[in-house]
């Protein structure tokens, strides 16, 4: 049982990192192999399967980690880039539109022939109402009647 509770935390550690049950499964395979020992061996030799246990789990994980196996999982490159988002494009600080839904304080509005979603500087405006924008931060786009 210690023999195949060690099987499986080497498996765990080499073969299939991270997905934990197997490794778990091993170290309680182990654990009751070393409890069979000393229950069923004398108590000498159930503390050399205890220390032996110990041991070669000891070397599995260190095996395991001087693999290079997790190099796998870890993140090399960092994110540098961008994104561009055009949503807001054509849309300018002044720009005249009207409100096709109540605003309190959001709403949409009719700017060109597209309709934005806006929020209200000036809380409640009702539909139809003539509006501009006030600022754009943050793809919100900022307005007052």
């Amino acid at each position: 049982m210690v023999f195949f509770g060690a099987l499986l935390v080497l498996t765990e550690i080499i073969f299939i990192p991270g997905t934990t049950l197997i490794g778990l499964l091993g170290l309680l395979f182990t654990a009751l192999g070393v409890y069979y020992a000393y229950q069923v061996l004398e108590a000498g030799t159930a503390h050399w399967v205890f220390g032996g246990t110990v041991v070669v789990n000891g070397i599995l994980l260190v095996i395991g980690f001087k693999s290079g196996i997790w190099n796998r999982f870890s993140l090399k490159e960092t994110n540098s880039g961008g994104t561009f988002d055009n949503r807001l494009d054509g849309l300018e600080v002044g720009q005249e539109g009207v409100t096709r839904s109540d605003c309190k304080p959001f709403g949409k509005a009719l700017f060109g022939e597209n309709i934005y979603e806006v929020k209200s500087e000036d809380g409640f405006i009702p539909t139809n109402t003539r509006i501009r924008i006030n600022r754009i931060e943050n793809n919100k786009i900022i307005i007052k009647q």
